[in-house]
């Protein structure tokens, strides 16, 4: 069997009951941290949130889904889109690193959108969609066997979530691959937007959310579409990701892993490829007392992925944007507030002197690892003003399966993102929100979950 016709197997035939209790436990873990970041991303310290959700309202009108937080009514697809832009505009999302592939951001507003507009769908049903979703798109993703040209993590998202949708519906196999094949024949999204560090990083996560929602509609009414949108000659494993290898996903499928286990927290609203740094600096840090003047210089040994996303040079007039994927601003930012949080993108800390002039003191170097998807292995050589040289090395990253957030970590995280959000979410709210988020088997309707994600105006 091709990955093609066993993805379309497994996203229609999985159910919740067929999930173990540490996938259904990873799945809500995930959920509720997603659920915090998109929550987050509406808040001032993003601006262009209020541009998004201005410019997407102009698209047209309906009340079939909901924004998060402000609680605008609008088109199932341009709620996707608005709230997929608000769990990926701060680069604080979970991530599948072996996939390269943020998993929930697409996945989640879509879903969430989708289950709104239908209706009593219950969340035992929003959970066994979400995983088997998450599964197509990280499949997908540990199949690429070269560097990364075009968005993985939106167009991946994209497939998944339409997977996910079928899942959530109870739809045959014949109406999710129409699916598939209409939602690939609309994705979009290139690494030009990482290159530069523009917001439209973000935005390509919501044009893809769209999309598949979008897609779903056309398929439903029957609309021919590619029918081997993966392997075919012009399918996206070939075309959009170049050389792949389906063996290891196939070979997961058989073998029941929930790829959902294999996802990570992001500890630092920053891109991924940063975090090992960032952790082992941190690290040192605390055990040494380094501040930044301390600091003479600062080389992290990594794979080719982590000097392509995060080694970008320093530059005057830096966007927020731009410093999340700036570890010579990362870095600097941890020496001095002792974190890298939400707030480390201030306008008074992003025009800071201190840290524009400690960029020359930071490099990154190739490691012996040339895999061109791998994040990992990453060392840290820290040299001091008093000749002293300190080493650090990691293997995984802090929120990696391999080094897991504790219950109190991810409860901090979650009231951090609160913390900045674009209407104040008050402790009796917070509690709300939790306990449903806890229980989420328990849900009769995904409707109730958006509705504690609202919060009305006085």
């Amino acid at each position: 069997m091709r990955l093609t016709e066993a993805l379309l197997a497994h996203a229609t035939t999985r159910r919740y009951a067929d999930l173990s209790p540490a996938a259904i436990a990873a799945t809500k873990t995930f959920i509720m941290d997603s659920v915090a970041v998109g929550i987050s991303g509406s808040g001032p310290q993003v601006p262009l949130t209020a541009d998004v959700r201005r410019a997407t309202a102009s698209l047209g009108s309906g009340n079939d889904a909901r924004v998060w937080v402000t609680g605008e009514a609008l088109p199932a697809a341009s709620a996707a889109l608005v709230n997929g832009f608000q769990i990926h505009n701060q680069e604080f999302d979970c991530v599948h690193m072996p996939a390269v592939v943020h998993p929930m951001a697409v996945i989640l507003s879509t879903l969430v959108a989708a289950a709104e507009q239908r209706g009593g769908i219950d969340g035992k049903r929003l959970i066994s969609a979400v995983s088997v979703a998450i599964d197509v798109a990280t499949l997908l993703g540990i199949s690429a066997r070269s560097p990364m040209r075009f968005f993985r993590p939106a167009m991946c998202g994209a497939l998944g979530a339409t997977a996910g949708i079928a899942q959530l519906y109870g739809a045959d196999t014949e109406l999710l691959q129409r699916a598939l094949g209409l939602t690939y024949s609309h994705l979009s999204g290139t690494m030009q937007a990482h290159v530069e560090g523009s917001p439209t990083l973000a935005l390509q996560i919501g044009f893809n959310a769209r999309a598949a929602l979008s897609a779903w509609a056309f398929a439903e009414q029957g609309f021919p579409a590619p029918r081997d949108m993966l392997e075919g000659p012009f399918g996206y494993l070939p075309l959009i990701e170049g050389g792949y290898d389906t063996a290891p996903a196939l070979a997961a499928l058989a073998a029941g892993d929930a790829q959902v286990e294999q996802v990570s927290h992001k500890v630092f609203p920053t891109g991924g490829a940063a975090h090992g740094c960032l952790d082992m600096l941190g690290e040192l840090r605390e055990r040494e007392g380094l501040q930044l003047d301390d600091v003479v210089s600062i080389e992290l040994q990594a794979p080719p992925l982590v000097r392509r996303l995060v080694s970008r040079p320093y530059v005057d007039g830096l966007a927020s944007s731009y410093a999340r994927l700036c570890l010579p601003y990362l870095t600097a930012s941890l020496l001095i507030d002792g974190r890298v949080g939400l707030d480390t993108y201030a306008p008074d800390k992003l025009t800071d002197p201190r840290r524009a002039a400690f960029a020359s003191r930071m490099q990154v170097v190739p490691n012996d690892c040339d895999d061109p998807n791998a994040l990992v292995p990453q060392s840290l050589i820290v040299t001091t003003r008093s000749g002293v040289t300190l080493h650090n090395h990691r293997e995984a990253a802090l929120g990696s399966p391999q080094r897991p957030l504790t219950r109190a970590a991810q409860l901090e995280k979650f009231h951090h993102c609160l913390d900045h959000a674009a209407r104040p979410f008050d402790d009796d709210r917070r509690t709300k929100l939790l306990s449903l988020l806890d229980q989420l088997e328990t849900l009769e309707d995904v409707r109730q979950l958006v509705d504690h994600l609202i919060v009305e105006m006085p």
